[in-house]
């Protein structure tokens, strides 16, 4: 029996036409919904999967777009993209409130019961939409462990999950002070949890093309984490019918 339904949804940002994955739960009332943000490369089928796999626990899914309809296996390509705009929260906060309207338009969609998750890039956009004041339930992140302009975390309304691997070189120790002393003096409620011995993007499986240093999956970690981002949302934004 079918439990969810996908549709692709084609809406701007960033210049681009974005092409998003939306994943419904099976039945014709209103759901908690989840905005799903993707690491660096963009959009793929771990993404699209991540959505359904949230739908067939009840949840509308917005698996958002970051490079119009295109997925960036080059590293070179994909930082050359990527680092100007983790530079620049305006234009992660444009991007991730576009996918966040779409979301908000869905009918299936309860638009006051709304939780951000994201992966990498797609993580610090969903922590700029709380640095924003986009009023979430919940904000969960994984290799995402991104500082925001002084002052503006306390802007953030909901509990904040981050999930980071001890060993990756892209989030270092010192980083993971920053974030961590960046939400306490904000007064989030937040959480942070490493997974020993993991690199960065070790909830992705492995690819067929180069990648950044630093990255490697780690299978027992990455069902850790999903756990954590679905226990989040069942503490924060419970499907109930």
């Amino acid at each position: 029996m079918t439990t969810f339904t996908t549709r692709t949804v084609e809406y701007p940002a960033d210049g681009l036409t974005m092409i998003g994955h939306l994943a419904l739960p099976a039945g014709a009332g209103r759901r908690p919904a989840v905005l799903l943000g993707p690491e660096g490369p963009g959009l793929g089928d771990v993404e699209r999967r991540r959505a359904d796999a949230l739908a067939e626990l009840g949840y509308v899914a917005l698996a958002f777009d970051l490079h119009g309809g295109r997925c960036l296996d080059d590293p070179e390509e994909m930082l050359a993209r990527c680092m100007p705009l983790l530079a620049d929260p305006d234009r992660m906060r444009d991007i991730g409130c576009a996918a966040l309207d779409v979301l908000r338009a869905e009918p299936r969609a309860d638009p006051d019961r709304i939780a951000a998750v994201g992966y990498g890039t797609g993580g610090a956009i969903a922590l700029e939409l709380g640095r924003h004041g986009v009023d979430l339930r919940a904000i969960g992140t994984v290799n995402a462990l991104t500082t925001g302009r002084p002052g503006e975390a306390a802007r953030i309304r909901c509990p904040v999950w981050a999930g980071v691997g001890s060993e990756d070189p892209i989030m270092p120790p010192a980083q993971r002070d920053a974030f961590t002393a960046e939400m306490q003096a904000a007064g989030v409620d937040w959480r942070l949890v490493v997974y020993g011995g993991a690199l960065h993007a070790f909830h992705h499986p492995p690819v067929d093309h180069a990648v950044v240093p630093g990255v490697g999956h780690h299978p027992l970690h990455a069902q850790r984490a999903w756990r954590d981002v679905v226990g989040l949302l069942a503490e924060c934004l419970p499907v109930t019918d």
